[in-house]
């Protein structure tokens, strides 16, 4: 929570302009009662800290943002931010200050293209980190049950932002539903269709590429590598999560086919 305690109780130094300085004045703003306390607060570019700031910010707003597409918010949407919150098990003040980014993102002009091509020059090169923050956003979508056409062109556009071109886009959008009905799907027999789908390969897949596929995701998902990279700690728990589903997913394929 290193990234935390700078944010709130260093300097307003650490601030790196921009939108996402913008969103982090608006957001942070009220901890400070004028008098930031001495020392050097700063969160220098590149840094882990400071990486781990951008992302926890550009989230919660992309998040809001996701969530107001289709021009509602649904109560299914505010849970899934909820859920966001409580998987990273924030405190009070870590919680109030992800709602007031979401409900930034919710607001009639949210600079969106501006605000993600910082968060891609600041993360720079760092594409496991892009990805993670990528499904974090589809997921939203994905809350109500629904993915609309406005929604789903709203995703095309931040992924290509992002630097994905459409066949990636669809890739990972086909991995996040079968990821989403792997999760929530009883018979057997439909849960096997999902795990294929999780891994984004075909039933017909061989042995030796389902394994294949199975080691790049555990590889791009690896928790203790994302936080390396810039991962908030907080979000350790998510990622995690998603390394036991891929696992589950590649576990139930093998057992089928013995």
């Amino acid at each position: 929570m290193s990234w935390w305690g700078k944010a709130v109780g260093g300097t307003f130094g650490f601030m790196m302009g921009g939108p996402l300085g913008a969103l982090m004045g608006i957001t942070l703003g009220n901890y400070f009662d004028g008098s930031p306390s001495g020392g050097d607060g700063s969160l220098g570019l590149g840094s882990t800290e400071r990486v781990q700031s951008i992302f926890f910010t550009t989230t919660f707003a992309l998040m809001g943002y996701i969530a107001k597409a289709d021009g509602k918010v649904t109560r299914d949407e505010i849970a899934m931010a909820e859920h966001v919150m409580n998987q990273m098990r924030l405190n009070s003040q870590q919680r109030k200050v992800a709602i007031n980014l979401f409900n930034e993102g919710k607001k009639d002009g949210f600079p969106v293209h501006e605000v993600l091509a910082q968060f891609k020059r600041e993360i720079f090169r760092r594409r496991n980190l892009v990805q993670m923050f990528l499904e974090i956003t589809i997921s939203t979508a994905f809350a109500d049950g629904n993915l609309d056409s406005r929604e789903q062109s709203v995703l095309e556009d931040i992924a290509k932002d992002l630097g994905y071109s459409q066949r990636q886009f669809n890739e990972l959008l086909g991995r996040l539903s079968g990821q989403g009905h792997f999760v929530n799907q009883g018979s057997s027999a439909d849960k096997l269709e999902a795990a294929f789908a999780l891994l984004g390969v075909g039933s017909n897949v061989s042995d030796v590429e389902l394994k294949k596929a199975y080691r790049k995701l555990m590889n791009q998902n690896h928790p203790d590598k994302l936080v390396a990279k810039g991962l908030p700690e907080e979000m350790l728990d998510i990622a995690t999560q998603k390394t036991q589903g891929i696992k589950a997913a590649y576990e139930l394929i093998k057992n089928h086919r013995k």
